[in-house]
């Protein structure tokens, strides 16, 4: 962000564009409206999208002079990337980053990545697995591994998930983490990335982690790592792992908004994002990056090998009071993975959390 915002202020005399960093819990937790009203530009998780759309805290970037570039930014967009910024009829944010839960190996410890999820099984007991679970990541694998199996999740206000359905997914969970070491839950995609690319006694493979391409390019941690697409469940393949990734956003409130959405759109281009946004440690939402050869040689081929993990992603609810489930959703199943509750229990505690955010 801060190498974009010196090329466009060089080119644009006049322009100040200075970022301050918030952490990665701040950025999915910090309410929109209490930053909007502090900057003219953020960096958003798409789940907010449906607490802000009728408050007036963001502008809607869909304008009409801007016409050709949302719809050449919708035509690139990796998997949902672009489109789970759009609600309410609107697009609230442009997707800078696309991200999804993906497999990471060392490959001085590993041949390649499985693909099944009883092979993922088999290297946990052997003592070779990671996965980030805190709570966030908790709920997010809990999504992914029910989307996998195409079980319905979310669709019914009165239901998350059929009952029968969520304990075959925490079985599923609970046996990982036995198997496990138990730092794990303490640890988000990061903490296993530094886990694994800086210690020379780290598992071989994590099945689930949002990714970064850094730990995949050289020199940026002892052991680089390669990324794969995510596991399935028995012939699945690697579908239904929850999007992440990031949009950029400008405020309602901005004194400047002319310039704040130019610079937001040319941050999404596929020639920014392929280019500039990627050599400066980026992990584009673009198309044009994902396919280009110099970003995949650079990388390991990153982007190639997650991509149908990418496109296959699901989108997670978005509606005004999902925020609240999610915290408290991470919390209840992290609390069962500790071993302080009963599936049972688990379920009727998470059931009773998503229905209060439906109210």
């Amino acid at each position: 962000m801060v190498a974009t915002s010196m090329a466009y202020m060089d080119s644009h005399p006049g322009v100040e564009i200075t970022w301050e960093k918030r952490s990665l819990q701040a950025f999915a937790d910090r309410p929109i409206g209490e930053m909007a009203a502090a900057y003219d530009l953020m960096v958003i998780d798409h789940p907010h999208v449906g607490e802000v759309a009728d408050s007036g805290q963001l502008l809607a970037l869909d304008m009409p002079d801007r016409a050709a570039e949302m719809a050449e930014l919708a035509a690139h967009s990796v998997g949902a990337s672009h489109p789970s910024y759009n609600f309410g009829g609107h697009q609230w944010a442009l997707a800078i980053d696309a991200a999804t839960p993906v497999a990471s190996f060392r490959a001085d410890l590993l041949a390649a990545a499985p693909t099944r999820w009883d092979e993922v099984m088999d290297l946990a007991q052997a003592g070779r697995v990671a996965c980030p679970l805190i709570p966030i990541n908790a709920l997010m694998t809990f999504m992914g591994l029910a989307r996998n199996m195409d079980v319905p999740l979310a669709e019914d206000p009165s239901a998350l998930i059929a009952p029968d359905f969520g304990g075959e997914v925490l079985g599923l969970m609970t046996e990982l983490v036995a198997h496990i070491d138990a730092r794990c839950l303490t640890l988000d995609p990061i903490g296993v990335a530094e886990w694994m690319g800086r210690s020379a006694d780290a598992p071989a493979y994590s099945p689930f982690g949002y990714g970064y391409t850094n730990y995949s390019r050289p020199g940026y941690c002892r052991f680089p790592l390669t990324y794969a697409n995510a596991p399935g469940i028995g012939k699945n393949g690697p579908r239904g792992t929850v999007i992440g990734g990031t949009g950029i956003a400008v405020s309602a409130q901005c004194k400047a908004p002319d310039i704040a959405v130019d610079y937001a759109f040319w941050i999404a281009g596929a020639e920014c994002q392929a280019e500039l946004y990627f050599s400066a440690g980026g992990q584009p939402g673009h198309a044009a990056a994902w396919d280009s050869d110099s970003c995949n040689a650079a990388s390991d081929n990153f982007f190639r090998n997650t991509r149908a993990t990418l496109d296959s992603a699901w989108l997670r609810p978005r509606y005004d009071g999902y925020m609240g489930f999610q915290d408290r959703g991470g919390d209840i199943i992290h609390a069962h993975l500790r071993g302080e509750a009963d599936a049972t229990t688990t379920l009727n505690t998470l059931q009773a959390a998503y229905r209060e955010s439906r109210i």
